[in-house]
């Protein structure tokens, strides 16, 4: 029997398939890195536009006589196009901290709760349908969930209640918790889902009920992710601009009452941006809010990832 060389001729052809596949994968590594490099070369050139813009408040003495640093951080009135104009930040940030607490008290607790369903007790079958369903909020334009607050919400709530003002703190920051749900939710769900099934098979074998085996072992040690999960939900409530616009009132008020009209810092630049005198002191100032918004989002950012490192560092010893 001849002896048969057709591997000889397969060689080759298999070394030409290894080679293709080599170039796919070169490509699409390529292609991966290029998308990430522009949208870092396009997160830099917004910040140092910003940036740019925001310089006559820190260097022009014509702009700083109507606007300057230390008139942003004292008195409590933000009017910019009244005779005597005043820019104080003071009502502006605190209607943007009371709208997020409001979100995130009404948001986290939700969310976490259906992470810790879903991921510990809901059937695979349920489970496989409610995470698709709850990321599908995600998708919905802010501005829906702005019109649904503006024009259903507010009503309910003042007709339950019998508030004074249908546009408030509260009722944007319900809205606001809504958009905040699923990215918190996705989150605290896959930090949940990754917890070692060892965790639950020791607490199980030494007694615990299924309950309290999530509550007290697989939740506390799930917390890392999903402490960064709230933390990435507050960037999202302080970034967000339509839903706050439309169903806060609108209204720049220094009070810590819920239950008042306010205005939130993106919701300013939104409103105002579009009419005001390009390079006037109020076209700057509001630059300089975009510049602050870019400040907090670092900060939180920052205080996700040191939070982050502390707990892994004290839960499991070792720091990621």
């Amino acid at each position: 029997m001849a002896p048969d060389f057709g591997f000889i001729k397969a060689y080759p052809m298999s070394l030409k398939a290894s080679r293709f596949k080599y170039l796919g994968q070169s490509l699409i590594e390529g292609f991966i890195k290029l998308n990430a490099l522009a949208a870092i070369v396009g997160i830099f050139l917004i910040f140092l536009f910003v940036f740019r813009e925001s310089l006559p408040i820190f260097f022009d003495p014509e702009i700083q006589q109507e606007a300057n640093i230390a008139g942003f951080f004292s008195g409590r009135d933000w009017q910019p196009v009244s005779d005597n104009p005043r820019y104080s930040f003071w009502p502006i940030i605190l209607g943007s901290f009371k709208v997020t607490l409001i979100a995130l008290l009404f948001a986290v607790p939700v969310a976490v709760a259906a992470a810790l369903y879903s991921s510990e007790f809901a059937p695979r079958r349920l489970k496989e349908g409610i995470k698709p369903m709850v990321e599908i909020l995600a998708g919905i334009p802010s501005v829906v969930l702005g019109f649904f607050a503006l024009v259903f919400l507010a009503s309910f709530l003042q007709g339950i209640f019998g508030w004074h003002i249908r546009l408030n703190a509260v009722n944007a920051g319900l809205a606001l918790g809504v958009a905040v749900i699923p990215a918190v939710y996705s989150l605290a769900e896959d930090a949940i889902s990754a917890v070692p099934g060892s965790f639950r098979e020791a607490a199980l074998g030494l007694g615990a009920t299924p309950w309290q085996t999530a509550v007290k072992v697989v939740l506390p040690a799930a917390m890392p992710g999903v402490s960064a999960a709230v933390l990435f939900g507050m960037g999202r409530a302080i970034g967000e601009t339509m839903v706050v616009l439309m169903a806060a009132g609108n209204a720049p008020q220094f009070t810590f009452d819920l239950l008042q009209s306010t205005r939130t810092l993106t919701a300013t630049v939104a409103a105002e941006l579009g009419e005001v005198v390009f390079g006037s002191a109020h076209y700057h100032t509001l630059f300089f809010i975009g510049l602050l918004l870019f400040g907090i989002t670092y900060v939180i950012n920052l205080a996700s990832y040191y939070l982050f490192q502390g707990l892994m560092a004290r839960m499991y010893g070792k720091k990621n």
